[in-house]
């Protein structure tokens, strides 16, 4: 008698943990894009200005992958149920909420569907969190004399102060921030100066980039745009930005890329000339299938191909290498093994990398990282609107971000993809470039001389 209500007991038990409602999400690919009003003739009605003036620039052609899909399509995806979280016009991809795991079935039976893919799985929110509004006065003490002060060592490591004295600070050109949150920003005194053309959340009912509980994207948007001379400087601190919110912090699933692929969508809409990206996938909450090393030839993942599609568009795109140098991966993640992008690691001040620091090569032998900054003890802003140093190629990366697009505006009618070549070419170890270093520690003053020359040789002098 005792075994058999044991028994009873434990099957109650077993079914209680998988009757849990749960809801799902999956990437539906599209053999086409379908019919659409807009044409390329008309690109002022689905991109703004300034992207039409960024692909002009450089010689970039409005093509098909620009135009939208199908209104038609969409309407007839949401006819089967579901919320459309994300979509792509570059890859030509749909994903979609769904609190039933069988609706995959009957999106896959959709004429224009080629596939569906499973990218999320989790609980239905429960109520938000209510975030207290405080503000958050700056306490950081003037240091008279010295510019830069706490965040010297963040710019001095690639002279990217030669930017600065030059008059380049980064006035002018468009950054987005894409990470995964903002948190407190709009409390901050010692961010109060920057110039926020928006901020948009694309993490499905998770979208208040600002009250999220997760300050990853502010210590990294502090690291270009702070402005307060004597206390702390960005690397680009007269720079505008675009603060897009495409990290789920509560789980790592494949989804992430989706929002991800949307955001930079997004930023190009806008106009956006360089964008950062402080983030990487590789290992995914289970039963999502996780990459694999040679899933990194900057042609499988897929934001890694949304990186490419962004560089093709005209922008130039900054990425973290990783944080995997002494893990078993080891290696850099997607999106840094992606065509066209500034991957960049991280380097102690005396210019040795650091151990965290994800390795290269690509999977299809390309130099990964390309290029080194300080990515230990570099200086940040907090949520609470204090100083703090971070560690990780997090920083590193905007840290180089901020100098790329000053270095863009000293320059401007060099090409993204030229930019990321005079980068490379100021570098350190560019003659000799490694699996750790990349083409190592770029020098902003050498980086001037070499776009000048370029610049020069295009005009014909």
């Amino acid at each position: 008698m005792k075994k058999i209500t044991l028994l009873g007991g434990f099957i109650l038990l077993f079914s209680s943990l998988f009757s849990q409602e749960y809801n799902y999400k999956f990437r539906l690919t599209l053999k086409d894009k379908g019919q659409t009003h807009y044409t390329i003739d008309k690109p002022e009605e689905f991109l703004s200005s300034k992207s039409i003036e960024r692909r002009q620039k450089q010689g970039i052609a409005i093509d098909a992958t620009d135009l939208p899909i199908s209104q038609d399509y969409l309407k007839a995806i949401e006819a089967v149920g579901g919320v459309i979280v994300a979509k792509s016009k570059w890859l030509g991809s749909v994903s979609v909420h769904c609190s039933d795991s069988a609706m995959v079935e009957k999106y896959k039976e959709l004429p224009f569907v080629s596939d569906a893919l499973f990218v999320w799985k989790g609980k239905p929110k429960g109520e938000a969190r209510k975030d207290s509004i405080i503000n958050y006065p700056a306490k950081e003490m003037v240091t008279f004399g010295d510019y830069y002060a706490r965040s010297g060592t963040n710019i001095k490591m690639n002279n990217g102060q030669y930017l600065h004295d030059a008059g380049f600070k980064g006035k002018g050109m468009t950054i987005a921030v894409i990470d995964a949150g903002f948190n407190h920003l709009p409390q901050i005194e010692m961010l109060d100066n920057l110039d926020i053309k928006g901020h948009k959340g694309f993490v499905y009912e998770n979208e208040d980039v600002y009250s999220n509980a997760n300050q990853h994207g502010l210590n990294v948007l502090s690291c270009i745009g702070t402005n307060k001379p004597m206390q702390f400087v960005g690397t680009a601190p007269e720079a505008s930005f675009w603060l897009l919110g495409s990290e789920d912090a509560r789980s790592e699933f494949p989804i992430e890329e989706d929002y991800w692929a949307t955001a930079i969508e997004y930023a190009d809409s806008v106009g956006v000339y360089v964008v950062n990206t402080s983030l990487g996938y590789n290992n995914f909450d289970s039963p999502a299938k996780s990459y694999t090393h040679k899933d990194i030839d900057g042609k499988t993942a897929y934001i890694s191909r949304a990186a490419d599609g962004a560089a093709q568009k005209g922008m130039l795109v900054v990425v973290s290498a990783g944080n995997s140098g002494d893990s078993e991966w080891v290696k850099i993640t997607p999106p840094s093994d992606a065509f066209n992008v500034l991957t960049v690691g991280a380097i102690m001040s005396d210019s040795t990398v650091v151990g965290f620091s994800s390795r290269g090569l690509t999977a299809d032998l390309r130099i990964k990282p390309d290029v080194m900054a300080l990515g230990l003890r570099a200086a940040t802003i907090a949520d609470n609107g204090l100083l703090s140093y971070k560690a990780g190629t997090s920083f590193s990366s905007p840290i180089m971000c901020g100098m790329v697009a000053c270095l863009w505006q000293a320059f401007p009618t060099l090409t993204n993809k030229e930019i990321i070549q005079v980068v490379r070419e100021s570098s350190d170890n560019y003659e000799t470039p490694d699996q750790d270093y990349g083409y190592g520690i770029p020098d902003m003053k050498k980086a001037m001389e070499i776009a000048q020359a370029r610049v020069d040789k295009k005009s014909g002098k």
